[in-house]
């Protein structure tokens, strides 16, 4: 349901009562994962009001939050995200609507891989052209490598609107944490929203640095590339002991998001 003209968007907050309906621990998954929106919004990977981040809410493993569908993301608050199970009811009293396409993808995940907290999916152009390349994503420098082995791909069948893709989407990923959607975009996955969000920073960076230096393919005898002992050795070396990428700098990426604009939290 659109907002009602001439209401304001700190009244819809404000009528909202969010905070009291619901558990400490599902307001602190709702704070990060604003925190995550406004994050993607100054590192530029949003896509208007398009592309969603997902959190599986504490407690309630077949309910999971998403952006409401209108605001763009630096308009994302702890309050205005809308709470939905994996049948796509809204389950909380909210005035908008939620993405179809985002419904899909992440009851997908979420459904099939209770590991997953945060599902975090972006349109960025760096993205998009590397989605396009059949060689996908190179292991051409360091970044790259902590994907290694680790990467999966889906093949496009149009906007994500149709729900029996979402058996076909979730054996595409398998028990990876990354996946790139040929012809579409990228998703990360994270036992956290910190790790889905870092996964995804080092993805991004990775493709575009991949564009940038103009690799189509692995074939073509212009590239470096690390032999294949050394590339399984620094992709192990990412994730040894199963540690999370994203706990350590979490915290400073939040205290960013508080100087520039607090209003995440509300």
């Amino acid at each position: 349901m659109a907002t009602k003209m001439g209401e304001t968007f700190d009244e819809l907050v404000e009528v909202s009562g969010v905070r009291e309906r619901c558990s400490e621990e599902e307001w602190e998954t709702r704070v990060n994962l604003a925190a995550c929106y406004r994050l993607v919004w100054e590192y530029g990977w949003h896509h208007l009001n398009l592309n969603h981040i997902s959190a599986r809410v504490p407690g309630d493993e077949e309910h999971f939050l998403l952006n409401p569908y209108g605001p763009m993301y630096n308009e994302v608050t702890a309050s205005n995200l809308v709470k939905v199970d994996l049948e796509g009811n809204v389950l909380d009293e909210t005035p908008y609507n939620i993405n179809q396409a985002g419904y899909t993808i992440h009851s997908a995940v979420h459904g099939a891989r209770p590991d997953v907290q945060c599902v975090l999916h972006t349109h960025t152009p760096a993205g998009i052209a590397v989605s396009t390349l059949k060689c996908g994503l190179l292991p051409l420098h360091q970044e790259a490598l902590r994907f290694y082995g680790g990467t999966s791909y889906h093949d496009y069948e149009g906007v994500a609107l149709d729900l029996d893709e979402r058996v076909r989407l979730v054996s595409s990923l398998g028990d990876n944490k990354v996946l790139i959607l040929r012809n579409h975009g990228l998703l990360t996955c994270g036992r956290t929203i910190s790790e889905a969000f870092v996964l995804m920073y080092h993805l991004e960076r990775s493709c575009q640095a991949q564009i940038m230096a103009g690799a189509t393919t692995e074939d073509n005898n212009i590239h470096v590339t690390p032999p294949e002992e050394v590339r399984q050795h620094a992709a192990e070396q990412t994730t040894r002991n199963g540690r999370n990428p994203g706990e350590l700098r979490w915290p400073a990426l939040v205290r960013w998001m508080d100087r520039i604009d607090p209003s995440f939290r509300n």
